[in-house]
């Protein structure tokens, strides 16, 4: 064999070798990538880490509480300080609907607390608007409903 035939040889095997690399880690889709993003907001917001969460909240984040009044980033900023007696909190029935830019997240929230010495059990529906900008995923809208006899 000579010598251009060699190299372009070993070029072609060491490019093999690297797709082979690529293509064997996982890629996640941007619905698991929005469905860990609210998992790790979940998990920020109680152990009331406002740092973590401030980058997740656009600046006109808008949102809705089960009680009807609203918010925006900065209440929702002061929310996550707030020390809470939560015991736990589970998200699940994750849907995700990505389009372009922006993506809409339903998923409940079930948490498990003490309220004035008692165990209480709540379960909470949302729903998240999404918009991916300067390479990441923001939080603009939130709105959350409790659901009764949950």
């Amino acid at each position: 064999m000579n010598w251009p035939a060699t190299v372009l040889c070993l070029l072609a095997a060491s490019s093999a070798v690297s797709a082979a690399r690529v293509q064997s880690l996982p890629v996640l889709s941007e619905q698991e990538i929005l469905i860990q993003l609210e998992q790790d907001w979940d998990e920020a917001f109680h152990r009331n880490d406002a740092r973590f969460i401030e980058p997740i909240l656009a600046d006109e984040f808008t949102v809705t509480y089960p009680d009807g009044t609203r918010g925006d980033k900065a209440k929702e900023l002061e929310l996550a300080t707030v020390e809470q007696s939560i015991e736990s909190s589970r998200l699940d029935e994750f849907i995700v609907k990505v389009y372009r830019d922006t993506a809409v997240m339903w998923f409940t929230q079930h948490l498990v607390g003490q309220s004035k010495g008692q165990k209480l059990e709540l379960t909470f529906r949302y729903v998240d608007v999404f918009v991916f900008r300067a390479g990441r995923w923001q939080c603009v809208a939130s709105q959350s409903t409790r659901v009764s006899g949950a």
